[in-house]
């Protein structure tokens, strides 16, 4: 995918990342989860996930009857134990997902507040969360397509 902005280990890509509104419609794919990019000196929050074996934002899937700004703080709580009411809206992330490379958005919110609270215990999703600095080495593997939403969405807050 020559016009993706970063392709993963698995074909997935980051097509394009869009600063707009948070009112602002996305019709042309669903709109399915939302990720938190959250960031405190420098370093971004990242969780481990079981199931993909994978350093990752937290965030997930919409459930019916949820805003995605909802969502982003639901998640961050499910996989974190980190209260962040605060979040502010960086945009839109557009991707081709899978091997039938399906399009999808999620909505990206970011914050770069004192973290509060962090109660972690490791549960059936996430075995792990981290503060990473960018440089220092992590055990396994790093999805490198929300490092990149990380970094795209901390110029917001900056």
């Amino acid at each position: 995918m020559s016009d993706a902005l970063a392709v993963d280990h698995e074909g997935n890509a980051l097509l394009a990342f869009h600063r707009a509104g948070e009112d602002a419609c996305v019709d042309d794919a669903p709109l399915s989860a939302s990720l938190v990019a959250w960031w405190h000196d420098e370093r971004l929050l990242l969780v481990f996930d079981r199931f993909r074996q994978q350093w990752e934002l937290p965030g997930g899937r919409i459930d019916l009857e949820e805003t995605p700004r909802q969502a982003a703080v639901r998640e961050l709580r499910e996989e974190t134990g980190y209260e962040l009411q605060q979040l502010t809206f960086a945009g839109y992330a557009r991707f081709a997902l899978g091997v039938e490379q399906r399009t999808e958005y999620s909505a990206i919110f970011t914050g770069c507040a004192m973290p509060h609270g962090n109660r972690f215990v490791p549960n059936e999703e996430i075995d792990a969360v981290c503060w990473w600095d960018g440089v220092q080495p992590l055990p396994g593997r790093l999805q490198m397509l929300d490092v990149l939403l990380g970094q795209l969405a901390k110029r917001i807050v900056n």
